[in-house]
């Protein structure tokens, strides 16, 4: 079934934000729920309310394999819900359930930035776990080259974020919903 079909049949009513770390996943998401009517949800917040920890000391305490397991148990919850829009992890993608799910709940929203612009906007980044690496440049690069064909796997659209304003990114995503999902704005 199309992104267009399953809206039209009311199958699949929420928006799943997916993307690389600093792609504007939340940013672009806060918006996009306010102008649709329909509630946000930003998954890495959620943990940490959850947990009532940082991201960043789950990684410390339970590893990257600890984190992705809490990531993924929270994606097939969050995917079950009905009109929300759903800023994933940058790692949201890894595990194949979840790119399942993601699939088949929701109209998947790819935001997609080149690896020069999300270097860029995250160089000075001293909070994500992820970019306490040696060479955190290098491991930016090698992240978009592998996370990519993940993002684009289960993606029903590719919005280029670039350096454009939240704003643009945001008419383009709803220029190309289908009627029945954009009512409210």
């Amino acid at each position: 079934m199309s992104a267009a079909s399953a809206i039209a049949t009311g199958s699949r009513t929420s928006i799943f934000l997916v993307g690389m770390m600093g792609s504007g996943k939340t940013t672009v998401g806060k918006r996009l729920a306010k102008r649709l009517g329909l509630e946000f949800i930003d998954a890495d917040k959620e943990i940490e309310a959850r947990c009532g920890v940082p991201v960043a000391t789950i990684f410390e305490v339970e590893g990257e394999e600890g984190f992705r397991r809490r990531e993924a148990a929270l994606i097939d919850e969050l995917t079950r819900r009905p009109a929300i829009v759903l800023a994933t992890g940058g790692g949201a993608v890894l595990g194949e359930p979840s790119r399942r799910h993601l699939r088949e709940r929701g109209v998947v929203v790819y935001l997609c930035a080149t690896a020069p612009d999300l270097w860029n906007r995250l160089r000075a980044d001293k909070v994500r776990p992820l970019l306490r690496a040696a060479n955190p440049r290098e491991l930016v690069f090698d992240l978009v080259a592998f996370r990519d064909p993940l993002y684009r796997e289960c993606a029903d659209l590719v919005i280029l974020t670039g350096r454009q304003p939240a704003a643009r990114v945001v008419a383009q995503i709803v220029a190309a919903l289908p009627p029945g999902l954009h009512a409210a704005g």
